[in-house]
């Protein structure tokens, strides 16, 4: 059973109201009971954890009946120090939240603080977490636009759509997500292109250029030489994500897998996981934890974790 320093530490996480830590002591708690051959109570533990996770961290709901589920609000739980990035990119960050949380010391001389942020590079290398980051430390709303919702087979119903999301936009203050960007953010040249596509294209350029708001309004794409070209200068920063190398993924296995101490090594691990996305990378660290739990083990086995990792590069890389 739990000691009297796990409890009191369990007790205080939730005071704190601290839910990473709170959830890394019940899963602790989970792999001593599980040892010790109480097998369903560990389940138990972990099942009412998975459950907290799909309330709380991952929460979806439609935002308010006039939209539908065009638009979706997410409760931000992820914190600045789980975010694994470049300092480049962690830089940037840090500068989109300084200026926003100083803008009136801005506006005094004039300036504005960063507000239009793209985002771009591959699936499951941060984008996402970065605004779910972003809204979490300004304690601000994070609103997904769900771009298959956004976007229609009706004639001047998508910019109808987009010019209710900026009105939106300028009256409720928060942090809005354009994810799969490049949806509407096409270059309007190609010849491929339809002219529907074109209007709502222009519509976009109109309403993010006229936009003075205080929300700030974050598009992603995995593809940014997709995009026009006319959009960049709409936009008060560009932030371009990569494949993490072996510093990032080493730091990123030893946050996830701190509560289950690997007694080995894992900088040689590092060079097996190279080329996978942080997504993924999460993705195997989270089922070789399972894997422990379920075979009653407190630590983490060298040999699991990189069958893992060699079965997420066949499924991602082929190799």
């Amino acid at each position: 059973m739990a000691n009297a320093e796990q409890i009191k530490s369990l007790i205080k996480a939730h005071i704190e109201n601290d839910q990473n830590r709170f959830i890394t002591l019940a899963l602790q708690i989970a792999a001593i009971e599980a040892k010790q051959g109480h097998t369903e109570f560990a389940f138990e533990i972990r099942d009412l954890i998975d459950k907290s996770k799909l309330s709380k961290v991952v929460k979806l709901k439609p935002f308010l009946n006039d939209f539908g589920d065009l638009i979706l609000e997410i409760v931000p739980q992820v914190r600045k120090v789980e975010l694994i990035v470049t300092s480049e990119i962690s830089d940037k960050i840090e500068r989109i939240l300084l200026e926003y949380k100083q803008s009136d010391k801005l506006g005094k001389y004039g300036m504005k603080n960063r507000r239009k942020i793209m985002m771009a590079g591959s699936p499951g290398t941060g984008k996402t977490m970065t605004a779910s980051v972003i809204a979490q430390e300004l304690k601000l709303p994070l609103y997904i636009i769900l771009m298959d919702k956004l976007v229609t087979k009706f004639m001047g119903e998508t910019g109808n759509k987009l010019r209710q999301i900026f009105e939106l936009i300028e009256e409720k203050k928060g942090v809005y997500f354009f994810d799969e960007f490049d949806t509407i953010g096409g270059e309007r040249a190609k010849d491929n292109d339809v002219g529907e596509m074109r209007r709502v294209l222009n519509s976009f350029l109109h309403f993010i250029e006229n936009d003075k708001s205080e929300s700030l309004i974050l598009a992603a794409t995995n593809n940014i030489s997709l995009l026009d070209q006319a959009l960049f200068r709409r936009f008060d920063d560009i932030i371009r994500y990569n494949i993490p190398n072996e510093i990032e993924i080493l730091k990123l296995i030893t946050n996830k897998l701190s509560i289950f101490k690997p007694t080995f090594k894992l900088e040689p691990i590092t060079k097996i996981a190279l080329g996978l996305s942080h997504a993924e990378i999460t993705s195997v660290c989270e089922d070789a934890i399972k894997d422990a739990i379920l075979h009653n083990k407190n630590k983490i086995e060298k040999n699991k974790l990189m069958k893992f990792l060699e079965i997420k590069r066949s499924v991602y890389l082929g190799n």
